[in-house]
């Protein structure tokens, strides 16, 4: 099973996702840390991303994503995945994927986004988040606002 924490940046797919990980014993990555650094440097100078800077990290991700399917069985997987056309290119080959939105409103991951200080996502990029963002209509809708432990044991219920 894949299970796929997806959100804007700031609303908690990382946290969630390795607390998640580590209550199930489900592999957990990000896929933030598969940005190439040409990603990075434009988000880094508060440049938004555009389709065509995703589709070479949205291929590498959904390679991962079949491999360590196999290796782990189980993974948990933190990635904005903001458009339905990005979450076509994670679901692969896999009918085993469990989608799980974080959702939260805009003050509030602000917010927490300004409060990063070693992320190269910052809070003046959320704006253009927002506006890419398409809300899935399926999978689990979590509000961001509960407690990081309520949201994952809502999870697990879930995926039970």
């Amino acid at each position: 099973m894949i299970i796929i924490i997806i959100g804007v940046s700031g609303s908690g797919k990382t946290t969630i996702g390795k607390i998640l990980s580590k209550k199930t014993g489900a592999y957990f990555f990000d896929a933030d840390g598969s940005h190439p650094k040409s990603n990075i440097n434009k988000m880094s100078k508060g440049i938004p991303l555009s389709d065509i800077d995703r589709k070479p990290w949205l291929d590498l991700i959904s390679k991962k994503i079949i491999a360590y399917e196999k290796k782990y069985k189980t993974c948990v997987l933190a990635c904005s995945a903001l458009k339905e056309s990005y979450r076509k290119l994670l679901k692969v080959n896999s009918n085993n994927i469990k989608w799980i939105f974080l959702n939260g409103s805009f003050s509030l991951i602000e917010s927490r986004l300004k409060k990063r200080n070693k992320h190269f996502m910052k809070s003046n990029l959320l704006r253009s988040q927002f506006e890419t963002l398409e809300e899935p209509k399926y999978g689990l809708k979590i509000e961001v606002s509960l407690s990081p432990n309520y949201i994952v044991k809502k999870i697990i219920n879930s995926i039970k």
